[in-house]
């Protein structure tokens, strides 16, 4: 049996940026400006993409991931520290 998590970052999505638009109207900042914010916390400086993600996913269903089991994969862009 293979069980497997792909934990997402931020990844720019509809909902990512609902997420950044409610952040910058209760803080009365542009989009812009907290999409950069969090941007900035991210060790590769950018959101990730769907294709991105979604290559990540395609792996843990694919084959040559058949023998990795128990993982959480953290597609973040190096946001979550490794422990």
């Amino acid at each position: 049996m293979t069980v497997n998590m792909l934990l997402p970052g931020r990844i720019e999505t509809s909902r990512v940026r609902r997420l950044d638009a409610v952040r910058a109207a209760r803080s009365g900042r542009s989009c812009e400006e907290t999409a950069a914010e969090s941007v900035a916390d991210i060790p590769a400086r950018r959101y990730g993409t769907p294709v991105e993600f979604g290559s990540v996913a395609a792996f843990l269903c694919g084959g040559p991931a058949a023998y990795l089991t128990g993982m959480a994969v953290r597609c973040d862009g190096g946001l979550s520290p490794v422990l």
